[in-house]
């Protein structure tokens, strides 16, 4: 993996080099404005009145500029070097070359701030614990946002890819906003003040990472070093060239936090911070270079310092809301199947199993490329957290049942072991969705959307590990309960399952646009889904029969036709209508 994303790296310097070299334009076409072009004709006019060679590079051109034209245009400091046509690579990195053609930077005018709401986002996710965990004081709890074991080590590699690619782009010879030595400078303030923020609040509040290994969970240090790249990239090349570097930036940046949280590395609310102090702290850096540079290592303007929502209203962004809807589930009671024929009144267990939901959290990214301001097409990546009201009385109940068997005096001696783990509490649906999307631009800083939208919904299940250690027992012909000898008997098993089945499902929404500046903007929504699905509960409490006495799973099935060891389901099919109140961080384009 380590050697593909090197060679994918090579690639990209390798296609940006061969851009570059097909440019017939160096950055220092800012400068030949009116004026310089005056002189250039003169001096091309001149050169063919006398029968010489005709001039057309701005070298020659300045310097045949007299020197009082010199020094109303801005020349006097000309570093002919600066204003070369490209050349190829560039590895000058001590060289602070300066184009005067480029307007200073301000402290302000280099900050948005939208890094200060999405550490907020982060921390009200943070404070909303029971959304992704709950602990009910059982040491053993592994509760994690994805119950199937996901591994990858890709996101130690992603979260240099902003910076990396900065540093491929600037090597081949792609200029951008910064010389070599201040975008070393404005770099390496980024990542020290990213650093600083993220061990400073990391070791202050201990927060406990979800696979248990540590307490510096809080915030997402992987992400926000992939924050800072793609902000680098985004201010060096994103605003000077084209958004599309700002794109690929945040959304490698954005993938890498998601394997955090597949990996069960961090918790979603980590992540939402570590990306805003990623966002935060290149924002401060590049003001804190701006005041102590000024305008000295400055190659490029930016091209826009808003985003025009009447004409490109293409976005790609990172959002949270609140989930709504549907909040009660009743699934049928389970039916043993026990029928004792020495008791008429025995009848089966029928009472329904009630699922009351709490309001989800969404997170997710969502892009659209419009082909003019009002028709695009784009997708929607979302995972939506449930928490299950109650959960914890079904556990104290279930526990308390183990805790009569362990403690019974036939049974003490032979139990080492018996309890319940939770491995998620709450139902996870991971949905994409790709189709239409409409705007309707209001000005060229406020535009209405909407969408409609085809995917695919797949839900995580709720899970309660069952764990039995012991010596396996037996009985003599006086119901009198004994050890077999010195076998082991350990069983492991799903306790209780509740699993929604996958299903197509419909979208739609309405939001509200605001273009921000430096192409950001913010977006506030409302989201309606639509899916039908099938919800299956699976419950066997008795499997750690089989191990530990398999003679009275013999005689309950010669005498009673019943089997303990067998699981009970119990289903029910339930329309979904769900709504999702949020806001988004977008880049627009």
């Amino acid at each position: 993996m380590k050697k593909v994303y090197i060679i994918f790296l090579i690639a990209v310097a390798m296609l940006s080099f061969k851009a570059g070299a097909t440019d017939e334009t160096s950055i220092s076409e800012p400068i030949i404005n009116d004026s310089v072009a005056t002189i250039v004709d003169e001096t091309v006019q001149d050169a063919i009145a006398t029968d010489s060679e005709p001039v057309n590079d701005v070298d020659t051109v300045s310097s045949t500029v007299k020197a009082d034209q010199r020094a109303s245009l801005g020349l006097d400091d000309f570093d002919p070097d600066t204003f070369r046509k490209y050349r190829g690579a560039d590895f000058k990195f001590l060289k602070n070359t300066t184009n005067p053609a480029v307007k200073p930077y301000t402290f302000l005018q280099d900050q948005t701030w939208v890094g200060i709401p999405l550490f907020i986002s982060g921390m009200i996710a943070k404070g909303e614990k029971e959304a992704f965990r709950q602990n009910y004081g059982n040491p053993n709890t592994k509760i994690r946002l994805v119950k199937y074991n996901f591994h990858s080590e890709i996101d130690n590699y992603t979260q240099f890819s902003g910076i990396a690619l900065t540093a491929g782009l600037k090597m081949a010879g792609v200029e951008g906003r910064s010389s070599w030595p201040r975008l070393f400078a404005s770099s390496l303030a980024s990542y020290g003040i990213m650093a600083g923020f993220v061990n400073g609040i990391k070791y202050t509040a201990s927060e406990l990472r979800p696979d248990g290994s540590t307490h510096n969970s809080w915030p997402s240090g992987h992400t926000a070093t992939a924050f800072v790249g793609a902000t680098i990239l985004h201010k060096e090349y994103g605003l000077t060239r084209s958004p599309w570097y700002s794109i690929a930036g945040y959304t490698v940046a954005t993938a890498t936090g998601v394997m955090r949280v597949l990996n069960n590395r961090h918790w979603i609310s980590d992540v939402l911070s570590g990306a805003g102090i990623g966002i935060l702290s290149t924002e401060l850096a590049y003001g804190i270079c701006d005041l102590l540079f000024k305008d000295k290592g400055l190659l490029m303007n930016d091209l826009a310092y808003h985003p025009d929502l009447s004409v490109n209203p293409s976005f790609f962004s990172i959002s949270m809301g609140i989930g709504l809807g549907n909040k009660h589930l009743t699934l049928p009671g389970f039916n043993f199947g026990i029928d004792d024929p020495d008791d008429p009144d025995d009848t089966p267990d029928t009472d329904p199993l009630e699922l009351k939901f709490r309001s989800a959290t969404a997170v997710g990214v969502e892009g659209a490329y419009f082909f003019n301001p009002y028709i695009g097409i784009g997708g929607r990546l979302r995972v939506k957290s449930t928490p299950i009201n109650g959960w914890s009385q079904f556990t104290d109940i279930e526990r308390k049942s183990l805790k009569e068997i362990a403690e019974d005096p036939d049974f003490q001696d032979a139990i080492t072991y018996f309890d319940i783990e939770i491995e998620s509490d709450h139902i996870t649906e991971f949905a994409a969705d790709a189709g239409l999307y409409l705007s309707l631009p209001l000005s060229s800083r406020f535009a209405i959307g909407t969408k409609l939208l085809i995917g695919e919904s797949i839900m995580d299940d709720i899970d309660v590990q069952g764990k039995f250690l012991g010596n396996r027992i037996d009985y003599d012909e006086d119901g009198h309960f004994f050890k077999d000898g010195d076998m082991v008997a350990y069983s492991e098993w799903d306790y209780i399952n509740v699993h929604a089945s996958n299903s197509i499902k419909f979208g739609t929404g309405l939001s509200l646009t605001y273009a921000y500046k430096n192409s950001f903007s913010w977006r506030v929504f409302c989201d309606y889904d639509y899916s039908h699905k099938t919800y299956t509960a699976t419950y066997a409490p008795f499997t750690y029969i089989e191990n530990f006495c398999p003679r009275v799973r013999q005689e309950l099935i010669e005498t009673f036709n019943w089997d303990p060891v067998q699981e009970y389901k119990s289903s029910a099919s339930k329309r979904l209508n769900q709504w999702v109140l949020g806001g988004s961080l977008c880049i627009s384009f």
